[in-house]
């Protein structure tokens, strides 16, 4: 097994494959993918044979796939569909039949076929949802799937997924769950093993806590931490949230405060305590925490370095090693372990 990280650089044409020492977490530029037009939201299917990219260019806007090549980690174009807006998310649903999509300004969730190659295929599905979707994924059963929604908002749609059609229609216990005031969802973090979901709250720089009812697809508030210091910050926002694959973790970026929020999880109710934060560098967005989970890679979007920081046995994070100079701001963090 090898360890990659992909990242398309923002303001640029081109994705950059960066090798991971899984012993060290070093990182050593592979390969420089052309794309055409610059690379956003990144994915893979669960077989991690295929990666998708949204890209965009002006007005012009497209959902790529590209084969990933066991050996070597780099990537084969395997083509790329039109699409209307910008994606400011994509993931696979849980059989890696359809490439699901959020539309932050055009507001709405769409599902692309994936064919036998592993390209984009058809239009299964467009839901328009409302302005600020920010992101979209189905559950471990694949019924069910999310699109959380950040300023005016504020709420979560919620959906019953149809695997063989990849139709999303409402879910009819509640179709849209309204968050607490002034906090705005952004992205969800899903337990590994216990019926609870994170989500970070852009406006509100917190995570809240949700318990998941997996028979009827739906979320319930049991508590929200704050991402900041005591005292807060002024001017700050969240971006994106990870769970540590141990599931006794979750991490959230401060945009503004500069920094990746600390949580460990309570192993019986998956409740959260802070650990603090750790700096990063100029408006923390995008990272990833690689498959082993040791290390913890955050780019920045006021910043073209990627910093790696390990992650100790109490979930906190040190720095550890030189930056890597991206040559832009790291428009997505993906790491993946291929082969």
């Amino acid at each position: 097994m090898s360890h990659y990280v992909y990242i398309p650089v923002g303001n640029a044409d081109y994705l950059l494959v960066l090798a991971m020492d899984p012993d060290t977490g070093a990182l050593e530029k592979k390969h420089e993918v052309p794309m055409g037009k610059s690379g956003h939201a990144v994915c893979a299917d669960h077989k991690r044979q295929t990666l998708y990219v949204g890209l965009g260019q002006g007005e012009d806007y497209a959902l790529a796939a590209y084969a990933i090549d066991p050996q070597t980690g780099g990537l084969t174009a395997l083509g790329e569909v039109p699409i209307e807006a910008m994606l400011c998310y994509i993931s696979t649903d849980r059989a890696d039949r359809f490439v699901l999509g959020a539309y932050y300004s055009a507001g709405l969730a769409t599902v692309h076929a994936i064919d036998h190659r592993g390209a984009v295929g058809d239009l299964a599905c467009r839901y328009p949802t409302e302005q600020c979707a920010h992101y979209i994924a189905t559950d471990a059963a694949n019924c069910y799937a999310f699109v959380p929604h950040v300023a005016a908002a504020n709420s979560i749609y919620q959906f019953n997924f149809d695997a063989e059609s990849g139709h999303l229609t409402p879910n009819e216990t509640m179709p849209v769950l309204a968050a607490g005031p002034g906090q705005g969802p952004r992205h969800l973090a899903f337990h590994p093993e216990l019926d609870i979901v994170y989500a970070d709250n852009e406006q509100e720089s917190s995570v809240t806590v949700y318990g998941y009812d997996r028979a009827q697809g739906t979320l319930a508030a049991q508590q929200t931490v704050s991402t900041l210091p005591e005292g807060g910050w002024e001017g700050n926002s969240n971006a994106q949230i990870h769970i540590h694959p141990s599931g006794q973790f979750v991490y959230a970026s401060n945009r503004g405060h500069d920094s990746i929020a600390m949580f460990a999880i309570d192993a019986d109710t998956g409740a959260i305590r802070s650990l603090g934060q750790q700096a990063g560098e100029e408006t923390p967005r995008a990272f990833g925490i690689e498959p082993n989970g040791n290390y913890l890679y955050s780019g920045a979007d006021g910043s073209n370095l990627l910093r790696t920081f390990r992650i100790g046995e109490d979930g906190v994070l040190q720095e550890q090693g030189e930056a890597v100079d991206l040559g832009g701001p790291a428009g997505w963090v993906y790491p993946l372990a291929v082969g």
